[in-house]
């Protein structure tokens, strides 16, 4: 599988404009953030703002298994169980006191206790029994199993470091607003609600970007701008837009995956799932296309595999059956079980313009009676009815997912920890790819849940910008762009 990053340059023109542009001023737009707390973040904006405001320990491409050092000098473990992280001389938070490793002992202490979303990093995956600091450069961590995927978690936001001053006065909420980094940039000032702020880069480091004016503003309209040359860059494309954005940008546009990813689960309580031909059923009656064009704005891809791209290791060497859109093998699968209706189908808040939809098309057919019906946010999930499930994985590892996917479905056998637990301490990222695929084939041979889609985001800039980069866990990579 080729690295799921996005390198383009622009080179042709588009509408001029009047605004003359301001040398070494980038003016980007943006959507709202939900928060700029690392360990907090809940969406694409937060995280590409959070990762020109922080440098992490590594990058780590899930894809090829490529680790990438960072503030971290060497990782390194002579058995999967203990590993020590060397970290670089000189990094500063950029309010000029040190980032030692105490700041990460102390910033993932904190992390955990707090609960915040990117927790699991921490108490799910990494799963520490120890992490100390034996000097200001060595952070050692020992783990309760082999486990080959700790430079994956070491690349999550939720691992950046937090200054002493925030972490004594455990003001998150004003933090969140006014966050204080170890990065190339720094935030000129409070984040301005509905409105933006400015990032100023910090020291000489490479690239001719002095600042960044950060617009918050309407997807439609930023597109409309970025045409006529009075924003640089719009890291959002309206659905209406989708098409137009290939010949209204033609070398000048990217698109990468994000790490979002949704599924229809299935009750293993409710006797007529029981057998895997009726979940099969319902996964290739759905048109994930049709969906991913029509309500969901083109905001999506049709799920090919169990792991989204962001996060999927290696090729995958078999085609995924139940991704497949298929109505007559659907019809067939169904009739072998002798399958009764109705079905009711729980969707959350934030599925609601698709779970309608989604729902038609099961009716339609499997030629049964198939009802949305939406469940609060705090609600357990069903165990009597089908439910939709959009899952944001904090870290790069496929681990996470899996264990997930498995927890919230209660399908975790003997077999499963067997093949997640040999793929979690293969020695190469060649043999944990090959390793997690059999794990995910595992999931997909009994179906306890259909992939449905992942979400990508969207970008398109003016010819005076270059260097545009894209990465799954960050989006758009500020800090690489040039004018």
């Amino acid at each position: 599988m080729a690295a799921f990053v996005v390198l383009l340059l622009g080179v042709t023109g588009c509408a001029a404009s009047s605004e003359r542009p301001e040398p070494g001023v980038l003016t980007v737009g943006v959507r709202e953030p939900a928060g700029l707390l690392p360990a907090d973040l809940r969406d694409q904006t937060g995280r590409m703002i959070v990762g020109a405001l922080w440098t992490p320990l590594v990058d780590y491409d899930a894809a090829t298994g490529t680790t990438t050092l960072r503030a971290a000098e060497a990782v390194s473990s002579t058995d999967q169980m203990t590993w020590e992280v060397k970290l670089r001389n000189g990094n500063q938070f950029h309010d000029g006191t040190p980032v030692t490793a105490k700041s990460y002992v102390d910033t993932w202490r904190t992390v955990a206790a707090e609960r915040w979303t990117g927790s699991v990093a921490l108490t799910e995956v990494l799963r520490a029994k120890e992490i100390s600091a034996p000097d200001e450069h060595t952070l050692r961590i020992v783990l309760d199993r082999p486990f080959g995927q700790v430079p994956a978690v070491l690349a999550a936001p939720a691992l950046l470091p937090l200054p002493a001053s925030v972490l004594a006065s455990r003001d998150w909420a004003g933090f969140a607003v006014n966050p204080v980094g170890n990065g190339p940039f720094r935030l000129a000032g409070p984040w301005q609600p509905n409105s933006g702020g400015r990032l100023l880069r910090v020291g000489e480091a490479a690239g001719n970007v002095r600042e960044i004016q950060l617009r918050v503003g309407d997807s439609v309209a930023q597109y409309a701008q970025v045409r006529a040359g009075s924003l640089d860059l719009a890291t959002e494309v309206p659905g209406a837009r989708h098409e137009a954005m290939h010949q209204d940008f033609a070398d000048r546009h990217a698109m990468w995956p994000l790490p979002e990813v949704s599924y229809l689960a299935f009750p293993m309580s409710d006797k007529r799932f029981e057998d895997a031909a009726a979940r099969h059923a319902f996964a290739m009656a759905l048109d994930r296309a049709a969906l991913a064009a029509g309500p969901l704005a083109n905001q999506v891809d049709p799920a090919a595999a169990l792991l989204p791209p962001g996060i999927a290791p290696g090729e995958r060497s078999a085609t995924c059956r139940p991704c497949t859109h298929d109505q007559a093998a659907a019809k067939s699968l169904l009739g072998q079980v002798a399958f009764t209706g109705p079905v009711t189908l729980y969707f959350g808040a934030a599925q609601e313009q698709w779970a309608q939809p989604l729902a038609e098309q099961l009716r339609t057919a499997l030629a049964l009676e198939v009802t949305a019906r939406p469940r609060g946010d705090q609600a357990p999930q069903p165990s009597d009815a089908p439910f939709l499930l959009t899952y944001a994985p904090s870290t790069a590892s496929p681990h996470e997912l899996l264990t997930a996917l498995a927890k919230t479905t209660g399908l975790p056998d003997e077999g499963f920890a067997q093949l997640l637990a040999a793929a979690d301490a293969a020695a190469t990222a060649a043999e944990s790819g090959q390793r997690y695929r059999l794990v995910e084939n595992h999931l997909l041979r009994d179906l306890p849940l259909a992939p449905l889609w992942s979400g990508h985001g969207h970008a398109v800039w003016t010819p005076r910008v270059h260097q545009v980069i894209a990465t799954p866990l960050r989006g758009i990579e500020l800090a690489s762009i040039s004018l």
